[in-house]
């Protein structure tokens, strides 16, 4: 991932201050060329604030006022593209909070469409949003029909309960159905760049609401183009690891009659850093050939002490009654940033078309 000075820096800020001169000629811009010299150790969003904060400072008057700099930014001639539009759409949602108008409101939402190629207003809409859910998806519900794949993103992006690096919506958490009309009229999007929006977004609601999730899938496979059930699979990803008997269902892996022998485990002491080695066979032992989604669950130490379990793909596979497999997996313990070992008993087991089979303990040594 890019570092903040990478998005966010020097030359971005300075970039944002000659747009907006350009502009706004006649506006001294002191706090936006003060907070452009103040960067330095800040994260991203905590630039990206700064910047807002002191556009705002330095564009006084309405929200009209405002609004009317910024489109004319946007066709000055210093570029006005890139990392620079998130404090800018940042500040147009605030702006328009500020102002308190139903007019503002609307323009505000209007604008960051218009900017939102330019960079994404996913994450400004947010505001917007969880001050009036109901008038933003009224008119969000409008951009499922723009011509503009961008716009159309926007809608299903900006709207997702768990959006990275956003600010969480609390009524989109509350009211799981509230944008299921929104990427319902996307689902079929002939971009792959709004469909993958979408799926993230149905994966998304599957956190809290597995059981809304596969019923909605389930109505897109009924009404589905060539691109639907690639989306679909993606968007189950999370309850498909979990072993939502629905969504394995859905997309072909049945309740099957297996016998699954293991996992054996190479050793029962893993040192810190080390690898586990384990080995287990799964057998049809029913009358039809079994179509099988193969995991593997690794229950973790937390640092309380308590087990968290965390699901891998081993395989997918079809085997006939009476036909075996060898699966076998070296899973490291190696630090990696998204997780963090813990030493103490851990265990494994496998899991197949959503059931659980065997588990075998060992220990995670603590590091020497």
């Amino acid at each position: 991932m890019p570092f903040a000075d990478d998005l966010i820096g020097d030359h971005t800020a300075k970039l944002l201050v000659n747009a907006i001169h350009a502009a706004a000629p006649e506006a001294s811009l002191t706090l936006l060329r003060s907070a452009a010299r103040n960067l330095a150790g800040r994260s991203l969003r905590e630039r990206s604030d700064l910047l807002r904060d002191a556009l705002l400072a330095d564009l006084p008057g309405d929200y009209q006022r405002f609004a009317a700099t910024i489109r004319a930014a946007q066709h000055g001639a210093p570029p006005f593209t890139g990392w620079l539009i998130w404090p800018v759409t940042s500040a147009v949602a605030a702006k328009a909070i500020t102002d308190g108008g139903a007019a503002a409101f609307e323009d505000a939402l209007a604008l960051l469409a218009e900017l939102t190629a330019r960079l994404t207003s996913e994450f400004a809409i947010r505001v917007l949003l969880a001050h009036d859910l109901d008038r933003a998806l009224k008119i969000v519900e409008t951009w499922t029909g723009s011509p503009d794949e961008h716009v159309r993103r926007l809608a299903s992006e900006g709207t997702r309960p768990f959006l990275p690096w956003a600010t969480r919506v609390p009524a989109l958490l509350e009211r799981p159905r509230a944008t299921l009309p929104v990427i319902g009229a996307l689902y079929r999007d002939e971009s792959e760049y709004v469909r993958r929006s979408v799926a993230n977004h149905l994966n998304d609601l599957s956190r809290h609401h597995p059981d809304l999730v596969v019923e909605t899938a389930t109505d897109w496979l009924a009404a589905a183009d060539e691109n639907t059930p690639r989306l679909v699979r993606h968007a189950l990803r999370t309850v498909l690891k979990q072993g939502h008997p629905g969504a394995l269902a859905l997309i072909g892996f049945a309740p099957a009659t297996v016998q699954v022998t293991g996992p054996a485990l190479d050793t029962t002491e893993v040192p810190s850093g080390g690898d586990l080695l384990f080995t287990a066979t799964i057998t049809n032992s029913g009358s039809e050939p079994a179509t099988l989604m193969i995991d593997y669950i690794v229950h973790h130490v937390k640092a309380n002490g308590q087990q968290t379990p965390k699901a891998f793909k081993l395989t997918t596979t079809v085997l006939a009654p009476g036909q075996s497999l060898e699966v076998s997996r070296r899973h490291s313990f190696r630090p990696i940033t998204t997780r963090r070992y813990h030493p103490g008993v851990h265990a494994v087991e496998l899991q197949v078309n959503g059931l659980r089979h065997g588990r075998s303990d060992f220990t995670l040594l603590p590091a020497c």
